[in-house]
């Protein structure tokens, strides 16, 4: 038996470690069974390449709760040590680089997740909910086992074992303040979460297992069964394969194992797999999304070498494919330093700018091989679509040959089809493309049907980032401008040379103007003249685009004009001044009944643009009521 002092000159190392990792202390069992795979693997290698004369086998690693003496066991079959590379990996190497740190940032703030690993210290955080920490190994060398034992303190004895096995058992002697980690519920929990595609297999206690009826068995003769190791993980999840061992339902299955609380299937996958420049394996899924950005986040799992890290992937992933579901492993990623640091990262730069292309490949794939079903898609798919155009660049341009425009009718034009569609009814007499749209068919019905009336096509974007992207678009697009279909009236959403002569005079349109500014409330509408079809609406309500969609810019974030988020809607009351009601109230000899022709007009344009409620509603109704008397 030997004893000694752990070469680390910081004194309280233990409390140190305790403190810093505290608020992550659960991660120990992620970091010991990570060791016990390491172990595992690399003897499989030494055996392989004829370094190692043993016998492989199929090696397992256990996990036991002894809850009488709070102990923990992780017991792995795998390379082992000797007495001398315990002193030399337990011992020194692990402090080599904790001690500089510890002593560096022992006052300040440290990432939690930045010193396991990083630093050497993934043994080490056995001590985080252990007061004693034992390890049994024996190496696949024909050497002694040995065994060594720490209570804590940087004091530690090493002496000889009696065990004959390949291997190495850890055992924690669990503290009074962390006897959580005795419960099975918790180990169980903490395996799943971390170690569910472990490449090598995991056991956590037996099961019972029903066996087939024996032929000659009768009827109510029960099944018979057997207790079998509980194996908690998969060593080979779908990402590890190629994807042509694969099928579609081979997928759907490995979705399920993924989110079995999720009862939608996916839409569709994407496959990565590269080993060069950079190594990156994975799964990415389509879900069905909504139009909320704030609940699609964390769906994502990365891996490191099939170890469970986060599901924050943000800087790793392009934010526009956040709202994705699925697993990225890679062993390039610099996963314990800070954000700021992995964003800026070349590695990182690489892994993101690869998914971004081979999503769009993806997506470009899908829609030439199968145009019809990925209209059918579109709803469900737009927003990853839409926020990647307005976000990434590169994105962007790719999405030109994939990314839909769906009209009001039902039918999808690519940007370039679109153009070429309206481009003979649409052009201005400024020659330029003025594509009109609508956000909700209901409420926006009637200025829909005018422009339809007209031959115009409108288009359905109701995303919450269209104003952005419309933005970026036109930016894009020289002479080209989209205009909401409520945001003029339909004669001058898109200016023609011919336009309308009005039946009033000048003198006229004064009077009418005057009089109408004094019946309706000046800070609600601007009231504008204009002669129009004499077949169109008497009053229209419209809210001008650039108001409008700054507006709604600030209030999605980022954008806009600063302080509009917050200001009231802003309409114009376009009068027509060549309809029919417009003439008779000009001509309406008695203040009362010009008052109400007035407000009922401007109230059947409000009804028109679903800005009629409460109390205005109930005296429109009266009034109506009253008129058809």
């Amino acid at each position: 038996m030997s004893s000694g002092t752990i070469n680390v000159s910081v004194e309280n190392i233990f409390p140190l470690i305790k403190k810093f990792l505290y608020s992550d202390h659960e991660i120990f069992l992620r970091e010991l069974i990570s060791n016990a795979t390491d172990a595992t693997l690399k003897l499989k290698h030494l055996t392989n390449i004829g370094e190692a004369k043993v016998e492989y086998g199929n090696p397992m690693i256990e996990v036991k709760i002894d809850k009488d003496k709070k102990q923990l066991h992780i017991i792995d079959q795998g390379i082992g040590m000797t007495a001398e590379e315990v002193e030399k990996y337990i011992n020194e190497i692990a402090f080599s680089g904790a001690e500089e740190f510890l002593e560096k940032y022992k006052d300040k703030n440290a990432d939690d997740a930045g010193i396991i690993g990083h630093f050497g210290l993934g043994f080490y955080s056995a001590f985080m909910v252990a007061n004693k920490v034992e390890i049994i190994t024996k190496s696949y060398k024909d050497e002694p086992a040995a065994h060594w034992t720490c209570d804590g303190s940087p004091k530690y004895t090493l002496e000889e074992a009696d065990k004959t096995e390949r291997g190495t058992e850890i055992i924690l002697h669990i503290s009074e303040d962390d006897t959580e980690f005795l419960e099975e519920s918790r180990i169980r929990e903490l395996l799943v979460k971390y170690n569910k595609f472990m490449p090598v297999p995991i056991k956590f206690g037996t099961r019972t297992e029903t066996l087939p009826k024996p032929e000659d068995a009768k009827e109510d003769d029960p099944a018979p069964t057997k207790e079998v190791d509980n194996i908690i993980n998969n060593p080979n999840p779908a990402w590890t394969k190629q994807p042509a061992d694969l099928k579609d339902e081979d997928y759907k299955k490995f979705y399920r194992e993924l989110y079995p609380m999720q009862f939608e299937e996916p839409l569709f996958n994407i496959h990565l797999n590269v080993d060069y420049p950079f190594n990156l394996t994975g799964i990415l899924y389509f879900p069905k999304l909504t139009n909320d950005l704030n609940i699609q986040k964390d769906r994502i799992q990365l891996y490191q070498n099939q170890v469970f890290v986060t599901d924050n992937v943000e800087g790793i992933v392009p934010e526009f494919l956040t709202m994705l579901r699925g697993v990225i492993d890679s062993p390039d990623i610099p996963l314990n330093v800070s954000r700021s640091y992995l964003q800026a990262d070349g590695a990182v730069k690489k892994i993101s700018s690869y998914i971004t292309r081979k999503v769009a490949d993806k997506l470009k794939s899908l829609f030439n091989d199968n145009r019809e079903d990925f209209e059918g898609k579109w709803d469900d798919i737009k927003i990853v679509i839409e926020y990647g155009m307005l976000t990434e660049d590169k994105f962007f341009d790719k999405a030109q040959e994939f990314a839909l425009y769906p009209t009001v009718d039902g039918d999808y034009y690519t940007f370039e089809e679109l153009k070429d569609a309206i481009k003979d009814a649409q052009t201005d007499k400024d020659d330029k493309l003025v594509i009109l749209y609508a956000s909700d068919k209901e409420q926006q019905h009637s200025y829909i049907e005018a422009a339809k009336n007209k031959g115009y096509k409108v288009l359905l974007l109701n995303s919450p980032i269209v104003s952005h992207l419309l933005q970026k678009m036109e930016s894009k697009n020289e002479n080209t401008s989209f205009v909401r279909v409520d945001s003029d009236a339909i004669d001058t959403l898109i200016k023609k040379e011919d336009e309308p002569i009005s039946k009033l005079s000048e003198e006229e349109k004064e009077q009418l103007k005057g009089m109408l500014t004094e019946i309706i409330p000046s800070e609600k509408f601007s009231v504008q003249l204009e002669a129009m079809d004499s077949d169109a609406s008497p009053f229209i309500i419209t809210e001008p685009e650039f108001m409008r969609r700054m507006k709604e810019m600030q209030q999605t974030g980022g954008g806009g004009m600063f302080g509009m988020g917050a200001m009231p809607d802003m309409f114009n009351l376009v009068v027509n001044t060549n309809h029919e009601l417009v003439g008779q109230i000009l001509n309406t000899k008695t203040q009362k009944k010009k008052e109400r022709l007035v407000n009922q007009a401007l109230d059947l344009a409000k009804l028109s643009k679903n800005l009629l409620k409460g109390e205005e509603m109930t005296r429109f109704i009266r009034r109506s009521y009253d008129m058809i008397k």
